[in-house]
């Protein structure tokens, strides 16, 4: 193939793009392209072991080193991670989620870290030598980051984590854990701190989850785990700072991922409404199927242009968050339906067990959930609006 297929190139042209993002992006498509015998020789193992060889392959080919970047370029701003997220999405799903939880734990460290932390634990990072976690969650406490539980107390030069962490992203593979513990500073969200704890500390254990689109997940397990003062991130008492401030600047490149799999949807519908007779004619001459295709079309370039515009004020030093929730909320719900509609076009053809549509379908669904649910967005965005603005706009009668 090589001519760049994940993307709509019109978009890449825009002022939004520089012409470095555009080259990265493009080398990255082609390499994807490279990969697929191996990417398919993967198959054959479960989703635990796949995403360690990819994040092996990831880091082999320099795909990961934005980790140990010491500043924003084309090949580590939030505009390419956008991009590389779409593409990765479009050809594979495992490929995409290793870069993006490695990407996400990462970047806590490249923000937070000492240099000494920096130092120790990003390049084996950005080598895909070791796998990272961002252990958030817990089974009360979701979209509600304040309810986190799990304890962290003080003891001499550490501190001792008693808890569970649940549905934890590359839980079962991690070698470093990014882990919002309850330090108890002050009460619900400023009682919060952030650790880089060692998966092989004594007292660390794991639960493997299964999932609707199969991929490295787990429960975790604190037991007594002892964990030296010097691994904390930031400023005890920070931690809910610290996962608000990753959440908001990887929501964005959700509305990527989001994008690459609905593209790779729409493509399927296209092709078959192209090449599949019926009524002496070909499917794509209906005209109801011309307006579904053409509903794909106008959501995939809408998505594009606000996670665009997301990662650009990012790049740009402008407040994003409010944009990032929009991207994300927007791309993953069109997602949906684009999947579902691609699968409405292809008919009989699109239930088959074990067919691409099939395994997009349950893929598109957790982005709805995770970094963010679609309601929480919602009410984020509302909070927002400027109702000031028109307060006293008598014209407005």
């Amino acid at each position: 193939m090589n001519q760049l297929i994940s993307h709509d190139i019109a978009i890449l042209k825009l002022p939004l793009y520089q012409p470095e993002h555009v080259k990265h992006v493009t080398r990255l498509d082609a390499w994807c392209q490279q990969q697929q015998t191996t990417l398919n020789s993967l198959s054959k193992y479960n989703s635990s072991q796949q995403a360690r060889a990819m994040l092996k392959l990831l880091g082999q080919a320099g795909w990961l080193r934005h980790l140990i970047s010491q500043e924003a370029t084309p090949t580590s701003d939030a505009r390419s991670l956008c991009l590389f997220r779409q593409t990765l999405a479009y050809f594979d799903d495992l490929l995409d989620f290793a870069y993006s939880i490695q990407s996400l734990s990462g970047s806590v460290i490249q923000r937070f870290g000492t240099e000494k932390q920096r130092q120790h634990y990003l390049p084996r990072l950005a080598e895909g030598e070791w796998a990272a976690a961002f252990a958030l969650s817990e089974l009360q406490a979701g979209s509600d980051v304040a309810a986190v539980t799990l304890s962290a107390k003080r003891q001499g030069d550490s501190y001792v984590l008693n808890g569970q962490k649940a549905w934890i992203a590359q839980g079962d593979i991690a070698d470093c854990l990014i882990v919002i513990a309850r330090t108890g500073e002050g009460p619900g969200a400023l009682g919060l701190s952030a650790f880089i704890v060692d998966a092989f500390l004594p007292g660390v254990s794991h639960t493997t989850l299964g999932a609707i689109a199969p991929r490295s997940w787990a429960h975790l397990r604190f037991d007594n785990v002892r964990v030296p003062m010097e691994n904390i991130l930031g400023k005890s008492g920070q931690g809910f700072i610290i996962a608000l401030d990753i959440l908001d600047r990887f929501r964005m490149t959700v509305g990527g991922a989001a994008i690459g799999f609905s593209r790779r949807a729409a493509d399927i519908a296209l092709r078959h409404a192209l090449q599949r007779k019926i009524y002496q004619g070909r499917l794509l001459d209906l005209q109801m199927v011309k307006a579904a295709l053409a509903k794909m079309e106008i959501a995939l370039s809408a998505s594009s242009l606000l996670t665009a515009q997301a990662a650009w004020h990012l790049d740009h030093g402008r407040t994003f968050a409010k944009y990032s929730a929009v991207a994300k909320y927007f791309a993953t719900e069109q997602a949906g339906k684009i999947v579902d509609d691609a699968i409405q076009i292809l008919g009989a053809a699109g239930v088959v067990a074990g067919s691409q549509l099939e395994r997009l379908y349950r893929q598109i669904r957790p982005l709805r959930i995770y970094e963010g649910s679609s309601e929480t967005l919602l009410m984020n965005i509302a909070s927002t609006l400027d109702a000031h603005r028109v307060q006293h706009r008598e014209d407005l009668q």
